[in-house]
């Protein structure tokens, strides 16, 4: 097991402070959601948890060690990125991307091994995306392209998976396909961190949310008890309501504000 511990962290680039005093945690088999403004702090967050930045004050844990003092193929080993949408210069198929993420199993100069090859068939049959295997991954959709980066991290074996805004430029139905598979991935025993734009993909599907406004955590716990409609516009800085649609299920609504001064709320709020 893999549980996450970020205590009491801060981090400046230069004289600029972008985390404050953050501590929240991540254990296994949780969905924890970043939710936040731009510049509030969420990527910076993650590439402390990943150990690409040491906080200048506080600790960040994996398994009850400091990330940064974990050597980097180890931790390459327990911990997988899923990065925002993006395009390969270089024609790979499908499934040798996925083979990439056994890169820290190998020995240098080492050729794939039977067991490799297993974990990226594996992988790419637990995200239903076999049949796109010999397809050049620059040729696949979008959400298709993002499936494949999360069947590269599950082929890597970590049993930690962090990712930024992974929905960013998907499609509706593509959106809802990779929110069921971080589910899924949680329910498999993973722990889950996932930065996001969208307060109604962290109700959808995180077990834990953390509200970050200028690089301090001003609220975490249930998405259904930290989101609601006054916490949205203290956040955002626009006008939401939190509309429950059944039980135990709610939806966020924003109003838009019109030329004419009035506040428009979708007509079925």
């Amino acid at each position: 097991m893999e549980p996450f511990a970020v205590d009491r962290a801060w981090f400046s680039y230069g004289a600029r402070t972008v985390l404050r005093d953050v501590s929240l945690a991540a254990p296994p088999g949780r969905v924890l959601a970043l939710l936040g403004p731009n510049g509030s702090g969420k990527s910076t967050l993650l590439k402390l948890m990943l150990g690409l930045l040491r906080p200048s004050q506080g600790t960040v844990r994996l398994g009850g060690r400091a990330v940064i003092a974990i050597p980097r193929r180890e931790l390459a080993r327990r911990v997988a990125y899923v990065p925002q949408l993006h395009r390969e210069s270089f024609s790979f198929s499908v499934a040798e991307v996925v083979l990439m993420g056994r890169m820290p199993h190998l020995g240098l100069l080492s050729r794939h091994r039977t067991e490799d090859l297993r974990a990226a068939q594996e992988a790419l049959e637990l995200l239903r995306i076999e049949h796109l295997a010999d397809r050049p991954y620059t040729q696949v959709s979008g959400g298709e392209r993002q499936l494949t980066l999360i069947a590269r991290a599950l082929a890597q074996g970590a049993r930690a998976l962090l990712m930024d805004e992974p929905t960013n430029g998907l499609d509706y139905g593509n959106q809802v396909r990779l929110l069921e598979q971080v589910a899924a991935l949680a329910r498999r025993g993973l722990s889950v961190v996932f930065s996001t734009h969208h307060p109604d993909h962290a109700l959808a599907v995180a077990d834990q949310v953390a509200l970050l406004r200028d690089g301090r955590l001003v609220d975490e716990g249930p998405p259904s008890e930290a989101i609601t409609g006054e916490s949205l516009t203290a956040l955002y800085g626009v006008d939401v309501r939190t509309l429950p649609v059944q039980e135990g299920v709610k939806v966020c609504v924003p109003a838009l504000r019109l030329q004419d001064g009035a506040d428009r709320y979708p007509r079925s709020a």
